[in-house]
C-alpha cells in the first residue's frame, strides 16, 4: 500500500521552478515534493538526487516517457517560417528541426534505479512494464500521471502503485497521450471521480488547487493526497524565472490557457501575446516545437519579457503567494 508522507505533494516543475532545495524544504515540512528530471542532462538529474538524499526527506522523481516522433516534419517547418518576426524581434536565430529527443529516458531511468528513489512519477505516458518491475524492485514506488478514464485503465496495466490524476486546470503539460482532442476542460474532482472509477490504487488529485479547502474537498473525494504545483511557484526556494515571478505578481495577468504554442504539447499558462498569436496555427509536435522556441523563450526571460514566455501556470494562480515552502504547505494543508 502507498504511503505518502501526508496530504499535500509539491508537483514537479520543470524547466526551472524545482530545485533540490523546494524538494528538500517539503520533505522537511512533511510534504512529498518531486524533482522534475524533463529537460535535464543525466548528470544535472544526478546532482539534485545526490543533494536530496543528503537531506534524508522523503522525495520522488518525475521521469518524461518520450513521446512519438512527428511523423511529418513539414508543419514544424513551417512553423519555424511563421515565428521568424519572433525571431527577428529577440535577435536570435532559430534551430532547424528536431524531430527525435528522448530526453535521456534510459539513462534517468537508470538513475532512479539506481538511487533507489523513493517515489517515481511519470508524465506522457505509461512507460514500459519492464522499467516499472525494476523500479520496485530497487524499492521506488511508482506513480503514472493520467488525465481521464481511458489513459487510467491503459496505466493500470503496468501495475504501478498509484495514479495521478490531472485535470485541465493544473498548470504546465498536460500528460494526455492525445494532444489533438485535448481541451483542458476538465476539473480535478471531476478526473478524480473518473480514475477512482476504474481503479482501486490510490489517486493523487491535481489541478486548480488554491487553498486548504480545495485539498480538503479533494481529499473528501477519495484522493490518497493533492498535487500542487503552481501554488509554490512563488515560493523563497523555487527556482522561477525572475520575470514569471513578475507577472504572477503584477495583476496584469487575469487568466490562463491551454496552449500547443511554445511546445507542441496542451500546456496551461497565463494568457500572454505569444499564445494570442500562435496557439492557432502551432502544429502538434513534442518536442520539436519545444526545441523550435527554446532561442525565442531564452531571449524573452533574459529582457524580462514576459511576452513571449510560456508562463506555466494552473486556474488558481491567483492564489500563489511568495514565502517559505514551509509556511505555504501549512497555508494548503487542511
Amino acid at each position: 500500500m502507498l504511503e505518502l508522507p501526508g496530504p499535500v505533494v509539491v508537483a514537479p516543475m520543470a524547466g526551472g521552478p524545482t530545485t533540490a532545495d523546494l524538494v528538500v524544504a517539503a520533505g522537511k515540512a512533511g510534504a512529498l515534493g518531486f524533482l522534475a528530471a524533463g529537460y535535464k542532462t543525466p548528470e544535472a538529474v544526478e546532482a539534485e538526487l545526490r543533494a536530496v538524499r543528503r537531506a534524508e526527506v522523503p522525495y520522488g522523481l518525475n521521469i518524461f516517457v518520450p513521446t512519438p516522433s512527428p511523423a511529418d516534419a513539414e508543419p514544424i517547418r513551417r512553423y519555424r517560417e511563421t515565428l521568424a518576426a519572433e525571431a527577428a524581434r529577440y535577435g536570435v536565430e532559430l534551430p532547424p528541426p528536431r524531430l527525435a529527443d528522448d530526453d535521456h529516458f534510459g539513462a534517468k531511468l537508470a538513475l532512479a534505479e539506481r538511487y533507489a528513489v523513493p517515489f517515481v512519477s511519470f508524465t506522457f505516458g505509461v512507460p514500459p512494464t519492464g522499467a516499472i518491475a525494476a523500479l520496485r524492485d530497487a524499492g521506488s514506488r511508482v506513480l503514472i500521471t493520467v488525465t481521464d478514464r481511458d489513459e487510467a485503465a491503459r496505466a493500470l496495466a503496468g501495475e504501478p502503485d498509484a495514479l495521478i490524476a490531472q485535470a485541465g486546470t493544473a498548470g504546465g503539460h498536460a500528460s494526455t497521450t492525445d494532444p489533438a482532442a485535448y481541451l483542458g476542460h476538465t476539473t480535478a474532482p471531476e478526473v478524480l471521480a473518473d480514475v477512482l472509477g476504474v481503479s482501486s490504487l490510490p489517486v493523487v488529485a491535481a489541478g486548480g488547487t488554491g487553498s486548504a479547502a480545495d485539498v480538503a474537498a479533494l481529499l473528501s473525494a477519495g484522493a490518497a493526497a493533492v498535487q500542487a504545483g503552481t501554488f509554490f511557484l512563488l515560493a523563497d526556494e523555487a527556482g522561477t524565472r525572475p520575470a514569471q515571478r513578475a507577472a504572477m505578481l503584477s495583476g496584469d495577468y487575469r487568466e490562463t490557457a491551454v496552449t500547443r504554442a511554445f511546445t507542441g504539447h496542451p500546456a496551461r499558462g497565463l494568457r500572454n501575446r505569444f499564445i494570442d498569436t500562435y496557439s492557432e496555427v502551432a502544429p502538434i509536435g513534442y518536442p520539436a516545437v519545444h526545441h523550435l522556441t527554446a532561442p525565442i523563450r531564452a531571449a524573452a526571460a533574459a529582457a524580462g519579457d514576459a511576452a513571449a514566455l510560456n508562463l506555466w501556470a494552473g486556474t488558481g494562480f491567483a492564489a500563489a503567494h511568495p514565502g517559505p515552502v514551509a509556511e505555504l504547505i501549512r497555508a494548503l494543508t487542511p
